[in-house]
Formats: C-alpha cells, sequence, structure tokens
C-alpha cells in the first residue's frame, strides 16, 4: 500500500503481504511498486510517499525505491490487514502533517491513461479537503464480476461524482449480475483519498479498540521507544480492512450524513490483486488459441490450454488441464482454478488459524 501526504498530498502504497501477491508487486521490468509510485509522483514528491510492508519484501522495495526516506518504509511485525495500517499512517501524519490530505494505492494495479489517472487524482484531492469527504474511486463495472466489491450509489453530484450509498464486499453470481444490471454499482477499487484529519475523527468512531494502539505507536514516532511500542501494541489491532473497519458503517449513516463519496475513475484501471486478472492481464497480448501464460524454465503443453502457470525455477509440463491456476514460492504450492483463484483468502485464513504465519 502506498500512502502519500504532506501539506499537500501524502500518497501511502501498500505491498501485498501474502506471498503469491508479493509476485504480483514485484513482476516487469518495472516493478509494479515503482509504477505506482511514479504515476504519483506529478502530484507530490517522494519524500511525502510512506509505505507499509512486510519484512519479506522490504529490502527489495528498499533498492527500488530509493529516492522515498527508509524510516517512511514502514515494515510491520506482524500482518494486520488494512485499517490497522491505515490507521497508522493517519496518526503520524496527524503529529507530523495535520493539515495533509492522504492517499491510498494498492501496488497491484495497472492505469491504462495515466495522464487521465492523474486529472481525477487532482479533482479527488481538492474534494477530500472540503468538509469531511471521503473519496471513493469507482470503477465503471464491464461484467458482473464476482472477485470484486461493490459501491451502491444514490444522487449525482455531477456526471462524474455521485454519493455512496452502500459497500458490498465480493457478491455471488447472482448478486453480480443485479448490480451489472442496475446501472448504479461501481467497483471498489481500493483507492481512497481523504484529509489526516477527517480519516483520524473516522478512526476513533469506527475503529474505537484499536485506534488508542495505533494512536500511542504514533505517539513514540522518532523516540527510542517507537520500535518496542510497534512490535507489543499493533499486534493487539483488530486484523481487519479499512472497507469493514470504518467505510461500512460511515455508509451506514446514509447517503446524505456520510460524506462517502464516489468519483468516476475512468483511467484504464485493471486489479491485478488475484490470479485470474494477472493472467488476463498477460492473456489479451497472446495470439495463439491455447492461450497458457507461464513463467517457468521451460514449458510443454499437451491438451491443455488457458492456465496460468508461475514456477519460474522449474520445468512445467501440463497434460490434458485446462483454466487451472499453479503457483510455486519456496515453500509452497497453490493449485486452483481461475474461477475460484479469488477463494486463495481462505487459504490465509486457514494458515493464519493454524498458526502458519510463516507460509502467509
Amino acid at each position: 500500500m502506498i500512502l502519500a501526504g504532506g501539506s499537500g498530498t501524502r500518497f501511502w502504497p501498500r505491498s501485498r503481504r501474502r506471498r503469491a501477491k508479493q509476485v504480483l508487486a514485484l513482476e516487469g521490468s518495472r516493478t509494479m511498486i515503482q509504477k505506482t509510485v511514479e504515476r504519483l509522483l506529478p502530484l507530490s514528491e517522494a519524500a511525502a510517499f510512506w509505505i507499509i510492508t512486510n519484512e519479506f519484501v522490504t529490502d527489495a522495495i528498499r533498492s527500488q525505491l530509493p529516492a522515498i526516506p527508509v524510516q517512511q518504509i514502514v515494515v510491520e511485525p506482524e500482518p494486520r490487514n488494512t485499517a490497522p495500517a491505515i490507521g497508522l499512517a493517519a496518526f503520524l501524519l496527524e503529529k507530523l502533517d495535520p493539515q495533509s490530505i492522504i492517499g491510498m494505492f494498492p501496488a497491484d494495479h495497472v492505469i491504462g491513461d495515466e495522464k487521465k489517472f492523474q486529472q481525477v487524482m487532482q479533482r479527488a484531492i481538492e474534494i477530500a479537503g472540503q468538509a469531511e469527504n471521503i473519496v471513493v474511486m469507482g470503477i465503471e463495472p464491464s461484467r458482473a464480476e464476482t472477485g470484486y466489491g461493490y459501491i451502491e450509489t444514490g444522487d449525482k453530484l455531477d456526471s462524474q461524482l455521485v454519493r455512496v450509498m452502500r459497500f458490498t464486499e465480493k457478491p455471488n453470481q447472482q448478486r453480480a449480475d443485479q448490480f451489472f444490471a442496475a446501472g448504479n454499482y461501481f467497483w471498489n477499487s481500493g483507492m481512497f483519498i481523504w484529509s489526516t484529519r477527517t480519516l483520524c475523527k473516522a478512526l476513533r468512531e469506527h475503529f474505537s479498540e484499536s485506534s488508542p494502539y495505533l494512536e500511542e505507536i504514533a505517539a513514540a514516532w522518532g523516540t527510542t521507544e517507537f520500535a518496542a511500542k510497534f512490535t507489543s501494541l499493533y499486534p493487539r489491532c483488530e486484523n481487519i480492512s479499512i472497507d469493514f473497519a470504518v467505510l461500512e458503517p460511515r455508509s451506514a449513516k446514509g447517503q446524505h450524513s456520510s460524506n462517502l463519496l464516489c468519483l468516476r475513475a475512468d483511467f484504464g484501471w485493471n486489479d491485478l490483486g488475484s490470479w485470474a486478472a494477472l493472467y488476463d492481464h498477460h492473456a489479451v497480448r497472446l495470439t495463439d488459441r491455447i492461450r497458457n501464460v507461464v513463467d517457468g524454465k521451460d514449458f510443454y503443453a499437451l491438451n491443455s490450454a488457458g492456465n496460468y502457470i508461475y514456477a519460474p525455477e522449474k520445468f512445467v509440463a501440463a497434460v490434458g488441464v485446462n483454466n487451472l491456476v499453479v503457483v510455486e514460492t519456496e515453500d509452497a504450492i497453490l493449485i486452483t482454478t481461475r474461477e475460484h483463484s479469488q477463494d486463495v483468502g481462505k487459504v490465509v485464513k486457514y494458515l493464519t488459524d493454524k498458526k502458519m504465519t510463516d507460509l502467509v
């Protein structure tokens, strides 16, 4: 996750903590986190960026983003989802720069039109600086997708800006079909803009049990006590997303009281946060009908099509299989279908529940 801010804007990119997601974040000649930062630089200087990540990719991120101050690449002592991470950022910035605007940007997105992206973000920053507005970047759906969260919108303020009524996490196919047909639903991009003061106030209201821990950690920033407080208090925070912790309860106030606004994000967005999405991103470039996407030392296919295979150190043979996702990491192997690749989160929950966190 990339967060950023300053007396202008602060950006906070978050690299995904799961091993599989780390492959996405570090893919390509220019890594995805580098591309995320680069598209934001016209809006804010590098010194205003903060990154929350985990110990597995910290060294790589530091080497890839040398312009970002080392102390602003924050390494979680334990994964706690996006609400504690963003909450810590908000309370740190409240201490360091209370007039700032914060943007949250997952580091596994592809943006087709970066100039348009910057124009839309500039407007989002302006809206977030007014009243207590929280701006959610909404993507107009192109299909009844079950792998994304949805934003139900209400009153139109103009052709690009609408009020938010409620959020719905990944629906089943029947509900996704209904949302797509209704015409007033957007995909939730996971990109949010808000003022530091607005976010801190919302966290104290809706994330009240964990916020005191985060405020105590932030208060110790720059002192010798910070590392100890971070290590001891951060794991006590609820393991929950910012969507569930803040945005959903805020939407319950009603579209005219929540200050939640959805800004149309029509700049060629694609979320590579799932293996199916990564497959689609690469497969569109293939000209053959078999359309296997493979990262391996060598590959042989026999009566096999539509597979995504990541095993960079291995020879891989696919015989009589279609539409699979096979991912090999140093200590684990994932085997699923493209259709069910969104269920990988359940595997992470299982590993966490079993305290097998070295595999998460």
